[in-house]
């Protein structure tokens, strides 16, 4: 504990956003470059070294957080880089894209603001790159083991670098033109930029993975093919079976999913085409669904230059303080956030009908309806209470010439065929079945990730790749060094 009153002494610093007039303009990151380092030091010896750290309990990965706050406090940036990538592969890409709940476990937030564990994160991950302290690690010698990962998301890289550095001989499918799943085509580049995915596989070229792209297993490739040519394969394919809005006028033009939307909007930033076929430019948009896919939609829209932009959120209207009796510390509590492109909504007012920012709460889709040659131009809502019961007389129409749905996603997209090329079990959610070793019911075959777990985090992504990897390496050697930081049957802190 380099200040023993560093929580008492200095308040919650967060790293500064640019102003929202600049950064709609473009699309980078939305943070103002070089404002974290000169506040970091600070803010690391808010952290206060507590006996019992539940950060380590709310953060699946397990990272030693009061370690490298430490070592962030005394300036010595090589051991925290090195302490921060003991229990995590990408330290850039969850501090730019995980919610945090390592922060909800802060023990200073039981009746303070918590340590900005998520700034210290980044802030260590980027110093690391910057002087070098993130070297490839290829394997001393090779087991003559080969294994193959399908899917190259935040599981699936994860999975092939452990597996890679134990000396395993790794091979990584990905059914897209390019690597990175979700974090390529779902994230928008306001969120993280792509050259952070790119620095990071190639540190995984040069260690001896290999990538194979616009393969999609059980399309391209028979699944049971790649399965009897590899000594295991771990599937890691994600959740992309979008959930879907079952409501009149569903089939109107102009109604598209979140994913595919998103996508293309990144396609412009890799230059792949000049503009999105569903840019948002000039049109009143309404998205369905509240949660982070929601965001992403909405900052894209405003960027691509929306006539309006709102966003319906089904739940009520959270409040801005913890639920003690409902959500007590150390849980993660739903809590009202202001997430950059709320915040850019709110201030460019985007959605005249909103209260605060973009998003209408407690809002229910009732149908849509459109003009005579069958596109969408209306989205009719209800406001419903706490029991998703409609309110009586609060009917609404809110214009819509682009209606984007972002709902969740209910397991592995079925239609490539791997699921019953390999006659993988599912469960009744869709999700991929799986022991605890990660095994599936098919021998040699292991599932790790949203396809296994659901839709979750990327922290919790990363984690299931780590843990993955080491119930293969277990499997192909008859021991381990690698570590597992949960079981398949691990789940958030909850009440």
């Amino acid at each position: 504990m380099a200040d023993p009153k560093g929580f008492l002494n200095a308040s919650r610093e967060d790293w500064p956003r640019r102003p929202v007039e600049e950064r709609v303009r473009d699309w980078d990151e939305v943070y103002v470059p070089g404002a974290l380092l000169p506040i970091i030091r600070t803010q690391a010896d808010r952290c206060m070294d507590c006996g019992i750290p539940f950060c380590h309990e709310a953060c699946p990965l397990g990272n030693l957080i009061p370690d490298w706050n430490d070592l962030v406090s005394r300036d010595d940036w090589r051991a925290a880089s090195d302490r921060l990538h003991a229990t995590n592969n990408f330290p850039e890409f969850t501090g730019r894209l995980c919610p945090a709940p390592c922060e909800a476990g802060c023990v200073l937030a039981i009746n303070q603001p918590a340590v900005t564990i998520k700034n210290v994160e980044v802030a260590i991950a980027d110093r690391a790159w910057e002087e070098g302290f993130a070297p490839p690690r290829p394997p001393d010698r090779l087991s003559g083991r080969t294994v193959a990962v399908v899917g190259s998301g935040p599981t699936g890289l994860a999975a092939a670098q452990q597996l890679t550095r134990a000396g395993h001989t790794v091979a990584v499918y990905e059914r897209d033109d390019r690597l990175g799943g979700l974090m390529r085509y779902g994230i928008p580049e306001f969120k993280m930029e792509k050259r952070h995915l790119e620095r990071r596989l190639e540190q995984m070229r040069a260690e001896g993975t290999k990538f194979r792209t616009s393969t999609a297993v059980g399309r391209d490739i028979d699944a049971a093919g790649l399965r009897a040519r590899y000594d295991a394969v771990v599937l890691a394919v994600g959740a992309t079976a979008w959930r879907e809005l079952p409501v009149p006028g569903r089939k109107l033009d102009g109604i598209h999913q979140a994913m595919e939307y998103l996508p293309l909007a990144n396609r412009v930033r890799e230059g792949d085409m000049e503009a999105s076929p569903l840019s948002a430019a000039g049109k009143h948009v309404v998205i369905v669904g509240g949660g982070d896919t929601g965001a992403d939609c909405l900052g894209t829209a405003i960027r691509e230059g929306a006539a309006s932009v709102t966003q319906l959120d089904i739940y009520t209207q959270p409040g801005t303080e913890r639920d003690e009796d409902a959500e007590p510390w150390p849980t993660y509590p739903k809590i009202y956030r202001l997430s950059a492109a709320h915040e850019e909504a709110r201030e460019l007012r985007t959605a005249p009908s909103a209260d605060a920012d973009a998003r209408l709460f407690a809002a229910s889709t009732l149908r849509f309806t459109g003009d005579a040659s069958g596109h969408v131009r209306a989205l009719h809502l209800v406001e419903v209470d706490a029991e998703r019961r409609p309110v009586p007389g609060t009917g609404r129409r809110l214009p819509a010439d682009l209606v984007l749905l972002a709902l969740g996603f209910s397991g592995p997209d079925r239609s490539d065929g791997l699921v019953d090329q390999l006659g993988l079990g599912l469960d009744p959610r869709g999700t991929i079945t799986r022991d605890a070793d990660f095994a599936t019911n098919v021998p040699g075959v292991y599932a790790a990730g949203d396809a296994a777990r659901g839709q979750s985090l990327i922290v919790w992504a990363i984690a299931e790749g780590r843990a993955v990897a080491a119930a293969v390496d277990r499997q192909l050697t008859g021991s381990s060094r690698l570590p597992a930081p949960i079981g398949p049957y691990d789940r958030p802190m909850t009440v």
